[in-house]
C-alpha cells in the first residue's frame, strides 16, 4: 500500500499575522496581542471619518439641492 502522508499536529493560526502555533486563544503571542488592537483602533478610527465625510457631503447636497429649488 502506499506510504500514509504526515499527519500534521493539531494547531490554530494567530489572527494577526496568520503564523501556525500550539496553545489556547487567537493569537501567537503578546505582541501579535497588541498590534491587532492597534490595527482595530486605526480601522474603527477610518471607519469614523469616512462616516463623518459621507454625512457631511450629503448635507452639502441637499442645502445646495434646496436653496436652487426656492
Amino acid at each position: 500500500m502506499a506510504d500514509q502522508p504526515e499527519r500534521i499536529p493539531q494547531h490554530r493560526h494567530c489572527r494577526n499575522c496568520g503564523k501556525a502555533f500550539t496553545g489556547d486563544g487567537e493569537f501567537c503571542g503578546e505582541e501579535c496581542r497588541g498590534s491587532a488592537g492597534a490595527d482595530a483602533k486605526k480601522k474603527i478610527r477610518r471607519l469614523l471619518l469616512i462616516w463623518l465625510v459621507i454625512v457631511g457631503a450629503t448635507a452639502v447636497v441637499a442645502v445646495i439641492f434646496y436653496m436652487n429649488k426656492g
